[in-house]
């Protein structure tokens, strides 16, 4: 079993109901940034670490979200058919494709600013100790989220629940444990009280700028942020 990540989960099935009118008729991922969907500005985060895999879930608007990726031969797209598995549910429907060992799973509506978030979380990862590890930005740097943030991160980079930290949407994850999930539809959350039980829940804080692209306003302060302009 490997143990370093060398496969992604992006997270691309949920319906973008805060979005409004941008995703009556376009999934959430598709939306438009500074000229460029979505999962687009995710992926070119993602090029920048080495990965065997990359899958993608879709429900709302499939089609849409397999005919933007029909000429790239490195993404395998999943459709959840009868119903959305939310994010648990969704990687653990993926294993096939994912294989044992850690993944990288990253949600597909933010975008970054500053050092590549995925090559941080590898620099920080260590299996030994961690069977998750979040990136999370505090609330200065959050830009579009709404939130005051849930998560405390200690000295030592532990994870409990508490004000503090927001996550990113971005983790280095271990799957083995969503076997004893008997749901088919849950949230990664639940994946997360068994680490949080056994205290190998982790945080990384992120240094640079992430905005959280979920609604129309979120549009225009990520286009901001990646002009380079006050947000």
């Amino acid at each position: 079993m490997r143990d370093s990540p060398n496969v992604i989960m992006l997270f691309a099935a949920g319906f973008g109901t805060r979005m409004g009118a941008l995703t009556a008729n376009t999934p959430k991922p598709l939306v438009q940034v500074a000229g460029r969907a979505l999962i687009d500005h995710a992926l070119t985060e993602v090029e920048a670490v080495t990965l065997e895999t990359k899958v993608v879930n879709c429900h709302y608007f499939p089609e849409q979200i397999k005919a933007h990726f029909r000429d790239q031969d490195d993404i395998t797209i999943i459709e959840e058919v009868d119903e959305i598995l939310e994010t648990g549910g969704g990687l653990k429907n993926a294993l096939p494709l994912l294989g044992d060992g850690p993944v990288f799973t990253m949600n597909t509506d933010a975008v970054w600013s500053g050092e590549n978030p995925l090559n941080a979380l590898l620099k920080a990862w260590n299996p030994a100790k961690m069977d998750a590890l979040l990136l999370c930005v505090p609330k200065a740097n959050a830009i579009g989220h709404e939130g005051r943030g849930n998560l405390h991160l200690a000295q030592d980079g532990q994870l409990s629940y508490g004000a503090g930290s927001i996550y990113t949407g971005l983790q280095i994850v271990k799957t083995a444990a969503l076997n004893e999930i008997k749901q088919s539809s849950f949230s990664v959350k639940l994946l997360w009280e068994k680490y949080f039980a056994e205290n190998r829940m982790y945080g990384l804080e992120f240094d640079g700028k992430w905005c959280d692209v979920g609604t129309p306003e979120g549009v225009k302060l990520a286009e901001a942020m990646l002009a380079g302009g006050d947000v």
